[in-house]
């Protein structure tokens, strides 16, 4: 549930609801029908134990030894770039030997003095051992007596986090149930269906005053740790999974994901992005009715339910909420996007989706400040926008690609980000066009200026690259003012123009910057933290979710492997984090705790950046 960056203090104070505000009462949760006692409320004596849930939890914290030697907890392709940050006060070079598993020294130098890193305060060094080329597992790097903890160099080091990261989008699914078989561990009844307490999502009103008709929206995906589905951010997400086939067919067609549809004769990364496109259609507004063609932002619960909460167990009422020119330009864009992807299997899909996103953009440009406050969170995210110049830029690029029609060529030179810089910050939700800018320099067109369009993606890389040189963790991230929700989400978006700009011009240094920015979220990083539960000796697995509550009952499951966490956030808006990290450096703005929605929430949109991220980093190999 990523919130803008606007009215934390009324976000705090709506957020919090969720966790302090509701009553706390038994919730009947179903995990493949193996739990037939509901479990126990929130903060509930959980002294029984768990139970076997078919998953293997990773290691806790406290189980693991601290060490200054800070590495890739996953490991290093053998040909890529292997660098390694060390705490120390010292500031003389430090001698480092590489250990295979047997503790052979097979490698060894002196460390280069980074000095006060001011994202972490800590004094650093940085160990670069890209020389070494040879495979195997358990690796170590030793630095002043001080050890790491244990990394492989694999050229298929990714092969797995592109499945899993991708694989997380079934189990969020709605409208259907998680099968055990596919997902162990995960599975559950269907979620927000007619037979649900709540009635469900197959005809779900608007709020007060909002609409006078009902709608069929089920499906989609389970936005975050809430059970609200939102149309601006399933609009990033979808296009991230498309994006992913688009960059690499085959690649694609070749990935097999946890999910129903596997060994179909459409790529399994297509048919998940199918399931929230689906729903994103469904959000539409009718023909006939008032802004006919325009997309409600989004719907949720009425009210905020407690943790944990099993969707299929939800009791709140569910409401559509107002449209807006947002969410009717991320349909547009998304249905775009998507219909182009789906021509080779599916024309009769592909050419109603078009249909969609051009209703949707006459639709937008009729109806184009229609904005989503910022105060509408009751229930659910606000997601509000208040600037859609990005939107519009982002779905008139899709549209045109797709067409190549000129009323969107020219919409889209005319837009005033068109020759702006729109890597200056990472894109997300609420800045989307740098998706456009993408989309039109690697996808063909024929737009006239589209080779400065591709240069503009290299020159945005290139920056990107000295950030990265200038940062003790080698992190394709140095905002001003501290690190913001979803860091973690930003700094992957970032590591997605390097590795375009890779494919544009085939020079490895944006490919060994893509490697080298994944060892932050992987462990090489002020907390000695992997970000991504499942993978590292010390891995998050206690993000912010009503049904992946592991820490709050001990018969749910945690997060399943390949779950981001969302990563340090200075701002620190949940009460949790605020009183145990007041006064953080940057980077050490994080708890993996569940009650810590600010910092370790799990979403679907920054899930999807690392999903692109991690499939880029495999094809490497």
């Amino acid at each position: 549930m990523r919130l803008p960056a606007l009215s934390r203090k009324a976000r705090l104070a709506a957020i919090a609801a969720a966790i302090v505000a509701v009553p706390a009462v038994a919730l009947p949760i179903a995990l493949s029908g193996r739990h037939d006692e509901p479990p126990a409320p929130i903060r509930a004596d959980t002294s029984a134990g768990p139970v076997d849930v078919g998953y293997t939890f990773p290691p806790t914290p406290d189980h693991i030894p601290d060490t200054p030697v800070r590495v890739n907890q996953v490991g290093y392709l053998p040909d890529g770039p292997k660098h390694a940050t060390v705490i120390s006060d010292s500031s003389e070079p430090l001698s480092w030997q590489l250990k295979d598993a047997g503790g052979k020294v097979v490698a060894s130098g002196r460390s280069k003095p980074h000095g006060m890193d001011p994202s972490s305060g800590q004094n650093t060094q940085v160990v670069d051992f890209s020389k070494y080329h040879a495979t195997g597992h358990g690796y170590t790097l030793e630095v002043d007596g001080k050890t790491s903890v244990p990394f492989d160099l694999d050229p298929k080091a990714y092969q797995q986090l592109s499945i899993d990261s991708l694989s997380f989008f079934y189990t969020q699914r709605s409208g259907i149930a998680i099968s055990d078989e596919i997902a162990p561990g995960y599975g559950r009844r269907a979620g927000h269906t007619a037979d649900t307490p709540n009635g469900g999502d197959t005809n779900v009103g608007c709020q007060p005053g909002v609409c006078d008709y009902r709608l069929n929206v089920t499906g989609g995906w389970y936005d975050a740790g809430d059970q609200g589905k939102y149309v601006v951010n399933g609009g990033i997400s979808v296009a991230q999974l498309l994006s992913i086939y688009e960059r690499s067919p085959k690649a694609s067609q070749e990935r097999a994901l946890r999910i129903p549809e596997r060994g179909g004769p459409i790529p399994d990364v297509l048919d998940e992005a199918r399931w929230e496109l689906d729903f994103l259609t469904k959000m539409q507004v009718p023909a006939g009715q008032p802004l006919a063609g325009m997309a409600h932002h989004k719907m949720h619960d009425a009210a905020w339910t407690a943790l944990p909460m099993d969707p299929a167990a939800d009791p709140q009422l569910r409401e559509l909420h107002a449209p807006s020119t947002a969410a009717t330009l991320n349909l547009a864009a998304a249905a775009a996007q998507g219909s182009r992807v789906f021509a080779t299997y599916d024309r009769a899909y592909s050419a109603k989706l078009l249909e969609v996103a051009k209703t949707a953009y006459a639709a937008a440009l009729e109806h184009p400040k229609m904005y989503a406050p910022d105060s509408d969170s009751t229930g659910g995210g606000a997601y509000g926008d208040t600037d859609v110049t990005d939107e519009f830029y982002w779905a008139a690029a899709e549209l045109y690609i797709t067409t190549g029609d000129k009323q969107y060529s020219d919409a889209v030179q005319a837009s005033p980000l068109h020759k702006a810089d729109v890597f200056a910050r990472a894109f997300d939700w609420q800045n989307v066009a740098a998706l456009g800018r993408l989309d039109l320099a690697t996808v063909d067109n024929k737009l006239s200026d589209r080779d400065r369009v591709r240069q503009s993606v290299v020159d945005g890389a290139n920056h990107l690259l000295k950030t990265m040189e200038g940062q003790a963790y080698g992190q394709a991230y140095a905002p001003e003012g501290g690190y913001d929700w979803a860091s973690n989400s930003q700094m992957l978006n970032n590591l997605a123009v390097v590795a375009t700009a890779f494919d544009i011009t085939g020079k490895g240094k944006y490919r060994d910057g893509v490697l080298s920015g994944m060892d932050y979220i992987l462990g090489r990083n002020a907390l000695n933290q992997s970000y991504v539960t499942g993978y590292g000796e010390k891995a998050s697995k206690n993000q912010h979710s009503r049904w992946y509550a592991h820490e709050l009952d001990p018969k749910l499951p945690n997060p399943p492997r390949g779950t981001l966490a969302g990563g340090p956030n200075s701002q620190l808006q949940d009460e949790v984090a605020s009183a145990a990290l007041k006064d953080c450096k940057p980077q050490l703005c994080y708890m993996d705790d569940i009650q810590s929605w600010s910092t370790n929430e799990l979403t679907i949109n920054w899930n999807a950046s690392l999903a692109w991220v991690s499939s880029f980093v495999a094809d490497q190999a």
